[in-house]
């Protein structure tokens, strides 16, 4: 049986269906190694495959996340209600104001600490925390270097498909200021659902 040459190939459609098949975001090396070409050919293929999904003719139901330096396929935010509906998820639940208030210190200022987190916001912000954490929005991502070796936040790629973004490059600038995000503006008037 003969192996499949993938310059033989449309590079970005067969990207798609590698990152259809995969189970969890990957790197550009993964895939470049995978294929065995370069990372710049990945990097400018994965370019035209974002291009194709947004592209409103045909229009694709499908968007590719970038997080942290790996790629995902995902659904489009706005087919979020056929979807649950079709897998039979639970009615989802809404997050309180200071879930979206400790999401957006997050998203802006990643990775933080807890301490860093509650000076920002003025309040103890363990329990939001947990909720967070439990809900699979924001991951430990290592610890500080300094006394005590607090523990290090980031957001996930659910962060990103939950608020329908790509990549966390589409948040709304950082008002300088006020020193605010305008994530908590924006968020607030959509009411983000969230699964249980």
């Amino acid at each position: 049986m003969n192996e499949a040459n993938p310059m033989n190939f449309d590079l970005p459609a067969l990207i798609e269906a590698l990152l259809f098949v995969s189970p969890s975001p990957v790197s550009v090396q993964q895939l470049a190694a995978a294929l065995e070409i370069s990372s710049s050919q990945v990097e400018a293929a994965l370019q035209e495959l974002e291009q194709r999904l947004l592209s409103p003719a045909p229009p694709s139901y499908l968007q590719l996340q970038k997080h942290q330096g790996r790629y995902q396929l995902t659904t489009a935010p706005q087919i979020a209600p056929l979807v649950e509906r079709f897998l039979g998820i639970d009615a989802p639940s809404r997050l309180t104001q200071a879930a979206l208030e400790t999401l957006a210190v997050i998203a802006y200022r990643q990775p933080i600490t807890r301490s860093q987190i509650e000076a920002i916001r003025g309040v103890n912000s363990d329990s939001v925390l947990r909720s967070l954490l439990s809900k699979g929005l924001i991951q430990e991502a290592g610890r500080a270097e300094a006394p005590g070796r607090p523990i290090l936040y980031t957001v996930t790629p659910e962060f990103l498909q939950h608020f329908g973004l790509s990549s966390i490059e589409e948040l709304p600038p950082w008002d300088r200021e006020t020193g605010e995000e305008s994530m908590s503006s924006t968020t607030s008037e959509q009411a983000p659902e969230l699964k249980h």
